[in-house]
């Protein structure tokens, strides 16, 4: 098994898709990248920990390659926002790959040059790329979020057209609904 940790904004919307990726053996809410031991939610929404909200994800990479999962990534949220995905704002909320290897540092560089390139986006991407650091869980009811709570507005606004993104762009990498 490998781990890829990334930040794309709420990560109940990054937790909803990959959890229907193929090859996804888990997928964990938390929060990577500051300075706090330890946080809660409440220290991170307030931005002053220098946490981003993050979803850690244990992968086969012979069903799954972490090019693979960068591919869903970039296309579920957008990279070219600084500190924001939508209404969400903040530094907690920011774009990054919290790289576990050189060889991810070098794929996701190579992944962000390319979509540079051919001119994926119509602004520039921000996404960093940065070594990984301590992960910290996010508490219990914020694990499966989506799964337990599809209902609440925000994820029948925010959440649920993400996964459906998800599930138009990319059939062949859904698991299988049972």
């Amino acid at each position: 098994m490998e781990v890829a940790t990334l930040a794309g904004g709420c990560f109940w919307c990054l937790e909803a898709v990959f959890e229907e990726v193929q090859g996804i053996v888990s997928v964990t809410s938390g929060y990577m990248g500051g300075t706090v031991p330890n946080p809660t939610y409440e220290q991170v929404c307030t931005g002053a920990t220098g946490h981003a909200e993050v979803v850690q994800l244990r992968y086969d990479p012979e069903r799954v390659t972490f090019r693979e999962l960068l591919d869903v990534f970039f296309a579920i949220h957008d990279p070219t926002t600084l500190n924001r995905q939508g209404n969400d704002v903040g530094t907690q909320y920011r774009s990054a790959i919290f790289y576990h290897s050189e060889e991810q540092k070098k794929l996701a560089q190579e992944h962000i040059n390319h979509l540079t390139l051919a001119g994926a986006f119509s602004d520039p991407i921000v996404t960093e790329v940065v070594p990984a650091s301590e992960f910290y869980a996010a508490e219990d009811y914020h694990q499966h979020y989506f799964r337990n709570h599809s209902g609440q507005p925000y994820c029948r606004y925010v959440v649920a057209p993400k996964l459906l993104k998800f599930r138009q762009m990319f059939p062949e990498k859904r698991k299988a609904v049972v």
